[in-house]
């Protein structure tokens, strides 16, 4: 592994999603949008739906939707464990489209019995599913 790289490892509870040497590394945490740099300083995050954007050794851009997880960073690997990581064409647009609409719909309604964070929430992962294939 070359000084400015550090092992990725993306695993979700179906599969090892990814898995390589990488040069930088961004995604959404609840804390805001962050990039890590091999050499970072040790850190744990919970992650917040968004794309994950994975720079590889040779330069080359993979984006991947990631909802939801943690992620834990060294100086040499950074490890994320996520309920859900899609690549783009696995992505079906027409079951996101209608998961924005049921979330849309729900927000809407503005009733007593909805829960108005999990409703935001589900709107935010059909729109970073929805974008990444746009």
């Amino acid at each position: 592994m070359a000084e400015n790289t550090m092992k990725l490892e993306v695993i979700t509870p179906e599969r090892s999603f990814y898995t390589g040497d990488v040069t930088f590394v961004e995604l959404n945490t609840t804390e805001g949008e962050v990039g890590i740099y091999a050499r970072h300083i040790p850190m744990t995050m919970i992650i917040a739906p968004g794309v994950l954007t994975i720079t590889e050794e040779d330069g080359t851009k993979k984006k991947a939707a990631l909802l939801k997880g943690f992620v834990e960073v060294t100086e040499t690997t950074m490890s994320i464990l996520a309920e859900v990581a899609e690549w783009p064409e696995d992505i079906n647009v027409e079951r996101a489209k209608k998961a924005e609409e049921r979330a849309r719909k729900r927000l809407e309604t503005k009733s007593a019995d909805i829960d108005i964070a999990r409703a935001e929430l589900a709107l935010k992962r059909a729109l970073v599913r929805k974008g990444l294939k746009a």
